[in-house]
């Protein structure tokens, strides 16, 4: 693989088509650009009640604050450092919709005024889900904060994760970054063993490299040399899809989505968030 050419076609891409946050991720990671630059491309995200909204993850397109926004903000606050401001307001939003088990749905009635993909059809009364809770909750403990909403959210996810047991993909994802990141570390990983027993068993990592699906890889689940799940994928494994997400890279530049995009405009907004990530997975593992 060149990688100099992968990285030069996937820049070209960046600046053709993907958003200025992640325009400016790119500079973060790859450019020596600043992180001042991204906070303040994120900030353009930030509503007055202090969440994020205005479409942050591009398949819910409501300029209002929706759960899986804040997911969303934090991991880009999570790759470049936690700005104590934005956190603040982030604290001071999501007590406002936590559910009496302690934790945030997934999408809030108010995203029936806006375009959105079918899969964030929102209910009256949504029930807290550990997709984003768990997830927003794992990146909070990682950047070292302390606040009443976090300690109700980490008791909601312990809760979910030791009695529920959940089944479901993305509630095990984000699942996975809090157990990767809570502090009480004998606890999680008495939850990871059987978990990444069941994760295999029960047949939710595609391990077809070339499956163009709406399917999760080991790669999805290992985006990290370091994440927790490489563990239970051997070297092989891992190279042979390597090399496949490698050759996904499209003749413009950029890797594609497997998915439906609500428009045009919301399916170029993927792909440059997904090209950033697809660099530096690549760049994890040794391939740029």
């Amino acid at each position: 693989m060149d990688t100099a050419a992968v990285t030069a076609r996937a820049e070209e891409f960046v600046w053709k088509n993907a958003r200025l946050v992640d325009r400016r991720r790119y500079e973060y990671h790859f450019c020596g650009g600043s992180r001042e630059r991204v906070l303040a491309a994120l900030r353009g995200y930030v509503n007055p009640d202090g969440g994020f909204g205005h479409a942050l993850e591009p398949d819910l397109r409501s300029p209002e604050c929706q759960p899986v926004f804040q997911e969303a903000g934090l991991r880009i606050l999570d790759e470049v450092g936690f700005d104590d401001t934005i956190v603040e307001g982030l604290m001071h939003y999501l007590p406002t919709i936590t559910t009496d088990e302690g934790g945030i749905p997934g999408v809030l009635p108010s995203a029936r005024a806006y375009p959105r993909a079918p899969w964030w059809e929102p209910e009256d009364h949504p029930a807290a889900r550990l997709m984003p809770t768990a997830a927003i909750a794992g990146y909070l403990h990682r950047n070292g904060v302390h606040a009443p909403w976090l300690d109700r959210a980490t008791g909601f996810c312990w809760e979910a994760l030791e009695e529920g047991q959940p089944s479901e993909v993305h509630d095990l994802l984000h699942g996975l970054v809090f157990l990767e990141n809570v502090p009480e570390r004998d606890r999680a990983q008495r939850i990871l063993e059987p978990l990444g027993e069941r994760i295999l068993a029960a047949g939710l990592v595609c391990l077809d490299p070339h499956d163009q699906g709406y399917v999760q890889k080991p790669l999805a689940w290992a985006p990290r040399p370091e994440s927790w799940c490489r563990r239970l994928f051997e070297a092989s494994v891992i190279e042979e899809h390597l090399d496949a997400f490698a050759a996904l890279q499209q003749e413009d530049g950029g890797w594609s989505i497997s998915w439906s995009a609500v428009s045009p405009a919301c399916e170029l907004e993927w792909r440059g968030f997904h090209t950033v990530d697809a660099l530096l997975l690549l760049r994890a593992y040794g391939r740029l």
